[in-house]
């Protein structure tokens, strides 16, 4: 069973926990597209989808919306999973509805709210000042939450 993770990040977490999906998929296995760095192969080669981002703002990066826009007939005929990085705990499954058309999260294997982190040290100016106004945040703060992503990975494992 051969498996593509598609993702997008903006400060790394979605790239830590692509990482640790990977790992627990059998990275012997899994391929990992980077959408903002790497052309899309033959989807056409795996058999599993999984579809990634995080979330700013309220919306998943624009990358993801149209990658799933031009592909959505092909990944309605795959195993697909789809996730997301958040930090807005109650808005979390809006945010995710928002994310991914009703037709893919629909038909998806598993769903995945993996959590996020603020990382400061890589905010510019803008978004540190925002997440301190809308959180009352001040430092780096970390709230991935693994034992999702092991739940997520593992309903993929036969």
């Amino acid at each position: 069973m051969r498996t593509l993770i598609v993702y997008m990040t903006h400060h790394g977490t979605t790239e830590k926990v692509v990482e640790k999906l990977t790992e627990l998929l059998g990275k012997s296995t899994t391929e990992v597209v980077n959408l903002e760095f790497d052309a899309v192969p033959d989807l056409s080669r795996y058999n599993t989808l999984i579809i990634g981002g995080s979330i700013h703002v309220g919306q998943i990066q624009l990358g993801i919306k149209q990658f799933c826009r031009d592909y959505k007939q092909e990944l309605l005929k795959k195993k697909l999973g789809l996730f997301i990085c958040y930090m807005n705990k109650e808005q979390g499954k809006q945010e995710f509805e928002n994310a991914f058309p009703k037709e893919l999260r629909e038909r998806a294997h598993a769903s995945g709210l993996f959590g996020g982190e603020f990382l400061f040290e890589k905010m510019n100016f803008l978004e540190r000042f925002i997440v301190r106004m809308v959180t009352s945040e001040k430092k780096t703060t970390s709230a991935i939450n693994y034992p999702a992503i092991a739940k997520f990975a593992a309903s993929f494992v036969v």
